[in-house]
């Protein structure tokens, strides 16, 4: 890490241990800026888009060629094209760096979490829906496979499937396109072939195999550290009320009315004993348009249980900024949704939240005084013990899990646990 940047970090982590916090470090691989609510702009180095001049295929590609420079394309996972390295050793070296310069918060148990970047926004997900490039809600995004890299990968893989002669989706509309104006997501539509569910499984399946490989890195850095290891996992709930799930398939997610693309992820990540953050948490079915066909309140509690059932810490944030009392009882009711247990823990609870964000309308007046009041009500108002949910030094990954078992717990999709209407602890 260079030195002027280090030394800054240095200071804020010392800030952070003095006052008897802890923190959550984001491992950020992609480019901050061009999403909702980024106010800064900081691309990925400059070396590595000086590859990207010679050999724009580096980067995601939608079907017309647009490039996406927030984040290297999967299909260079294993392609050394970096001065003799590959995107996993980049990330890899990057989170080595971490761990060496930051031993000594690691080693005194300040920093408590690993959040892995897996793509745009550090979310495990394509970068379907760019504002950067037009994309406007409720458009159903494109699917974003199209650099010579993730094609080629197609091509192999649906010859070795006997179909030499399917290419990749030319049905599937543009940003700002609805479902039905497209062929791919019609009703009877492309999704529902044979060779539309082959497309759909390999996409996602390879989104599922990049989060994979880096957290594998990852754990074997920080291997003996009292650290959780977790993932993003955006909260598309667009186009969520119809039969074909459009914006969350474009962005790898390959969940349907029948077939649970989360619990999917949920099952690898057992494999690392990895924890999973999720979106929207604050999020009411009646606060959105009625033409986006969204329901982030069915979206969250089915990604919460998909989690929970495969034995995941959970932990949630906000996806855009609010003070009100509303959105605070949402998060609340999702924290615990069976409300509070008074012979113990809940059966199902969040592991953790993050609050975005801090901000001068934060802290103003009532609007910090409801903050510190939900922040009492998330530990249902109970003082803070340093002995609840322990951090045991990290052990090393369980062995690779076939993508086929991984398979195997998409169908049947389960109804989510019940949650209460309310939360039966308001602010």
């Amino acid at each position: 890490m260079a030195g002027n940047l280090l030394s800054n970090y240095v200071q804020v982590f010392k800030l952070v241990q003095e006052a008897g916090l802890k923190l959550q470090a984001i491992m950020s691989c992609h480019q901050c800026g061009g999403n909702v609510g980024d106010i800064v702009n900081i691309p990925i180095p400059q070396w590595v888009r000086d590859v990207g001049e010679a050999n724009p295929d580096i980067f995601y590609t939608n079907r017309r060629k647009m490039r996406n420079i927030e984040y290297l394309t999967i299909g260079v996972d294993d392609q050394p094209l970096f001065q003799g390295r590959t995107a996993i050793q980049l990330y890899a070296d990057y989170m080595k760096s971490f761990r060496e310069n930051m031993a000594e918060f690691l080693d005194a148990g300040v920093i408590v979490d690993i959040e892995v970047g897996l793509g745009p926004a550090g979310e495990m997900r394509y970068p379907s829906y760019p504002q950067s490039q037009g994309w406007v809600y409720p458009g159903v995004g494109e699917f974003i496979c199209y650099d010579k890299y993730l094609e080629a990968d197609f091509k192999a893989a649906a010859t070795k499937a006997g179909h030499p002669e399917w290419e990749l989706p030319d049905d599937a509309g543009e940003y700002n396109d609805t479902p039905e104006k497209t062929q791919f997501f019609a009703d009877n539509g492309t999704y529902q072939t044979e060779k539309g569910k082959f497309f759909l499984t390999w996409y996602s399946n390879k989104l599922i195999k990049h989060g994979d490989k880096i957290l594998d890195e990852a754990n074997k850095v920080f291997l003996g550290c009292r650290v959780q290891l977790a993932i993003k996992i955006s909260g598309i709930h667009w186009w969520y009320r119809v039969p074909n799930h459009a914006a969350e398939l474009t962005a790898g997610y390959y969940n349907l009315d029948d077939r649970d693309g989360y619990r999917t992820i949920a099952h690898m990540l057992t494999r690392h004993r990895a924890s999973m953050n999720f979106t929207c948490a604050e999020m009411r079915d009646n606060e959105q348009s009625s033409e986006a066909k969204s329901a982030p309140e069915e979206l969250v509690q089915q990604v919460l249980s998909a989690g929970w059932r495969e034995g995941l810490n959970i932990a949630c944030e906000n996806a855009l900024s609010r003070y009100d009392a509303t959105a605070y009882n949402t998060i609340l009711r999702n924290a615990r949704p069976q409300g509070i247990n008074k012979n113990g823990p809940p059966e199902h609870k969040l592991y953790g939240f993050t609050y975005l964000r801090v901000s001068n309308e934060l802290l103003e007046g009532q609007n910090y005084a409801t903050f510190k009041t939900f922040v009492r009500r998330m530990h249902a108002n109970l003082d803070y013990n340093a002995n609840i949910d322990p951090l045991a030094p990290m052990e090393r990954s369980k062995p690779e899990i076939p993508i086929e078992q991984i398979l195997e717990v998409a169908q049947p999709k389960l109804e989510p646990f019940p949650f209460i209407e309310n939360t039966d602890l308001p602010v």
